[in-house]
């Protein structure tokens, strides 16, 4: 079957549709607002994701529902908003009109002082109010997560976010009341089509299926593959690399189910973390706060769980849960699949078991028995947005008071996430019992050689996995208060 090829990009911005025949690979949303259509209001602040400077709403559909997210446009490739509805900061109110209901709010609740940093709270606190008119602090907190303010303190912001709806009426404003006008908008530009740009040396393909995935990657097996690109956009904003032959996955809604069966969840590798939530939090509680801890808001709604997977960070937020819960990953080569457990496919850092051409299409996550415990543990400099020194999961199965099985992962203690099979030998068949746990403990040494950098030194290290050992030791016997004495975890 031959996938017909168009030549542009197409998506709508504001109220605007526009239709690109040029695009350079590297060229973010920030820069092509900015420079190419002298839209200011969306800024630049750390050009890595971090800050929310830069943020815009970006709709899109998926099985016939529009949905709008907030992005951040600094590390955004325009190639990847084919089919898309970007709104910026300059589409909520007209120069001589009212201003926005989230607008209105952080003026009177005077949650703006520079002002740098207000057009993307803004549209945080937009794409929140449209998914939930009456969010929580909590919700509100979470959704500013990706956005850093350096004068006014958050608490102003906070007092706009729940005064929106006193201010403004929901379905009145126009993402909402206008919603089956721009759905029809956007269905009209989902053709199925591959989109083709630019010459060898600026080649740019968006596939139109997952088959036709296969076959591009086949014959390009050097191509850059790009998902959600909050890694790949930094290649290009820090490292200024060229990432040219590009693939895109963003148009392949195959990519971005999720299933769930009797024995556990089937994730499309093309599924955002924002988009698996509801499922892990229903299916696996224990990885809720994992979840809420992966990036900002903009990160999780870009970021894919297997673009997480695919280039092997050995401080990656979701391998070391997905491997003790005995994960497996799907990786397909033209016709060709093949499934390997998930902890065989990192093979040493920067190495992966993945052929040219070969892509990962799906990630199977079983749940966990009755007899199980199941806990992962984030450590890092900042508790919101950032990087794991080092991250550990832990499964384990009890009978009768002993351990029959043990599944130990960590990220940040080697050059790929790492199970800890020393540790988990030492528990095997012992009570479980703080003696026990002790003797675990000590064996880490045996699993890992960690490295100092600027996130964590080696001993730091080290002694965080042997207290996150002891942390789930205590919180299995019913202990959630303890405290750190001599390096030791205690309970109080």
């Amino acid at each position: 079957m031959t996938t017909e090829i168009r030549n542009t990009i197409r998506f709508i911005l504001n109220d605007r549709l526009v239709e690109l025949a040029e695009v350079s690979p590297v060229q973010t949303l920030l820069d092509f607002l900015r420079i190419d259509r002298n839209l200011r209001g969306t800024k630049e602040g750390c050009a890595e994701g971090d800050c929310g400077a830069c943020t815009v709403l970006v709709g899109r559909l998926f099985e016939g529902r529009l949905k709008y997210e907030s992005v951040n446009a600094c590390i955004r490739f325009v190639a990847s908003l084919d089919g898309c509805h970007v709104v910026t900061v300059e589409a909520l109110s007209q120069p001589s009109g009212p201003l926005h209901p989230v607008q209105q709010a952080m003026v009177e609740t005077h949650a703006s002082q520079c002002g740098f940093c207000t057009p993307g709270f803004v549209m945080s606190l937009y794409g929140l109010w449209m998914g939930n008119a009456q969010p929580s602090i909590r919700e509100i907190e979470k959704a500013l997560q990706g956005n850093l303010c350096r004068c006014t303190g958050y608490a102003a912001i906070i007092r706009a976010a729940e005064a929106i709806s006193s201010i403004g009426e929901l379905g009145k404003d126009p993402l909402v009341a206008e919603r089956d006008k721009i759905t029809r908008q956007l269905v009209s530009l989902k053709d199925g089509c591959r989109v083709e740009i630019g010459g060898e040396e600026e080649s740019i393909v968006l596939p139109g299926s997952v088959d036709d995935l296969a076959a591009v990657l086949e014959a390009n097996p050097n191509a850059t593959i790009v998902a959600g690109s909050t890694d790949v956009g930094l290649w290009v904003t820090k490292f200024m690399r060229e990432i040219a032959p590009v693939v895109h996955l963003s148009p392949l809604d195959e990519l971005r189910r999720i299933s769930v069966d009797e024995s556990g969840i089937t994730l499309g590798a093309g599924a955002s973390y924002s988009e698996a939530y509801p499922v892990i939090v229903r299916h696996l509680p224990q990885l809720s706060e994992l979840w809420d801890r992966i990036g900002g808001e903009q990160v999780r709604n870009m970021g894919t769980i297997g673009g997480n997977i695919a280039n092997g960070s050995p401080i990656g937020d979701t391998p070391p849960a997905l491997i003790a819960l005995g994960a497996s990953v799907t990786l397909r080569k033209g016709e060709r699949r093949r499934t390997l457990p998930l902890e065989g496919f990192f093979i040493e850092y920067g190495r992966q078991d993945r052929e040219p051409g070969e892509f990962v299409e799906s990630i199977r996550v079983p749940f966990i028995g009755r007899e199980e415990r199941l806990a992962v543990y984030k450590v890092s400099k900042r508790f919101d947005e950032d990087i794991s020194a080092v991250c550990g999961a832990f499964r384990v199965k009890f009978e009768e008071g002993r351990v029959a099985d043990a599944v130990i992962a960590f990220g940040g203690m080697a050059g790929t996430p790492k199970r800890a099979r020393s540790v988990e030998a030492a528990l095997k068949g012992g009570i479980w019992s703080e003696a026990v746990v002790e003797a675990a403990a000590s064996a880490l040494e045996r699993d890992f050689t960690p490295l100092s950098d600027w996130r964590a030194s080696a001993d730091y290290r080290m002694l965080v996995a042997e207290n996150l050992l002891r942390r789930f030791y205590l919180e299995t016997q019913g202990t959630s208060n303890f405290r750190i004495d001599r390096g030791l975890a205690v309970a109080v």
